[in-house]
């Protein structure tokens, strides 16, 4: 036995999986980008679809003007963490900015969206406390919890009445509850009815925890998310995000009022052992949350680019999630036609997303779209027709 041996399963597994279609759903290369929406993906143009890239911003003129100019000023790495000799006036400028805009008293930067929610679940909750996870949470927020020694208890997704019951069984505890939720989540792109976790929140005495990364700059009269949505942001102990979806950056962000925030910084250990962003990456941010604050029509936008495509897949047959989000997924039933779907969706001009159980709800395969606010109608129509295309080619049968 080898140190491999024990991923035989998974190779012959993903062996099996494109044995019998031309492309590696999970080795695409964009080998050029045109647009936030079009790129060159296998010497032709594609339309893209699959990128999270959802208000455009990854393109914005702002936002690629500042970073040459900040790398000339201050070069392309920090080579060092937060605590050490990482921290430059621009991540507290950022930070700074972003407590500004969610009407925050502090907020801490990551170096990424994924050591937001790993660093903050697992250094909020200790093994005295318990951990309320939706079952549908990111692999972040668990990959946090089993670093907690928290005790770890799941509640069925979207389902307040569930979180309820398990509270409530937990009974008094000396330790703390702190729940942990999402604005909107990343598989079928469905929402969170926060209000009524809320009033449980305070009902039980817990704390809340919500990852507004896929719902940040998309909903939201400003585009804080969900709890802004929803009027109930004063309730929310914590909101932790990223960067690369809205801001087409990349690094992740956790914001409260508590002032023991501060304190965190020194036993967070995925914000203590990591190098700080790049200067770059950091006054990038920082210009396209300006564009954010000041252009609310690029959420109308995006609004009404998911919606079209959202109800033009309901009409043409396809199974789609509860919600329109700037998520948008058909569901099918088998890998392989999922695969094939795919497959035959690239060979058509479009890169979308191609997810798999057990990472998917229900076990069943997604295409997944991500909608941007970019995107023109004539390319969700273009989409929508390649869907059809796709479905016809490789015998999907449709509502």
């Amino acid at each position: 036995m080898d140190i491999f041996t024990k991923f035989k399963p998974l190779e012959a597994a993903f062996d099996q999986l494109i044995s019998f279609t031309p492309h590696n759903p999970f080795g695409v290369t964009i080998q050029k980008t045109l647009s936030a929406t079009v790129g060159i993906i296998n010497g032709k143009e594609t339309l893209l679809f699959g990128t999270n890239n959802y208000l455009g911003l990854s393109q914005s003129e702002e936002a690629k003007k500042a970073a040459a100019e900040t790398a000339l000023i201050f070069g392309v790495g920090t080579t060092g963490s937060r605590i050490a000799n990482g921290s430059y006036s621009l991540h507290q400028a950022l930070e700074h900015e972003l407590a500004q805009f969610f009407n925050r008293r502090s907020c801490m930067v990551f170096s990424t969206g994924y050591q937001a929610t790993l660093g903050m679940v697992s250094t909020l909750a200790g093994k005295d406390d318990y951990l309320f996870l939706d079952a549908d949470c990111h692999a972040s927020i668990y990959d946090g919890s089993r670093l907690s020694q928290a005790q770890i208890i799941r509640f069925r997704h979207n389902d307040p009445e569930d979180l309820r019951k398990r509270l409530r069984r937990v009974g008094d505890i000396s330790g703390i509850k702190l729940i942990v939720v999402e604005g909107v989540y990343s598989m079928l792109g469905d929402i969170i009815p926060l209000k009524e976790f809320v009033e449980i929140k305070k009902e039980e005495n817990a704390y809340l925890m919500i990852d507004e990364a896929h719902s940040f700059g998309v909903f939201g009269q400003h585009g804080r998310g969900i709890a802004e949505r929803d009027n109930v942001e004063k309730n929310i102990d914590f909101t932790v995000g990223t960067f690369s979806k809205s801001l087409g950056t990349v690094g992740g962000y956790c914001v409260s009022d508590y002032p023991q925030m501060d304190q965190l910084r020194l036993c967070t250990r995925p914000y203590m052992f990591t190098a700080s962003l790049p200067p770059e990456i950091i006054a990038a941010t920082r210009e396209n949350l300006k564009i954010i604050a000041a252009r609310p029509e690029l959420r109308e936008t995006l609004k009404r680019n998911a919606t079209q495509f959202y109800y033009a897949l309901q009409q043409a047959g396809f199974k789609t999630g509860p919600d329109v989000s700037s998520v948008i997924s058909i569901i099918l039933d088998e890998i392989p036609q999922a695969v094939h779907f795919w497959n035959r969706v690239l060979e058509l001009g479009a890169y979308i997303n191609l997810s798999l159980p057990p990472a998917t709800p229900d076990n069943r395969p997604l295409l997944r779209a991500s909608i941007a606010a970019a995107h023109t109608e004539a390319q969700i129509d273009q989409l929508v027709k390649i869907y059809i295309q796709a479905a016809k080619d490789v015998e999907v049968t449709l509502n």
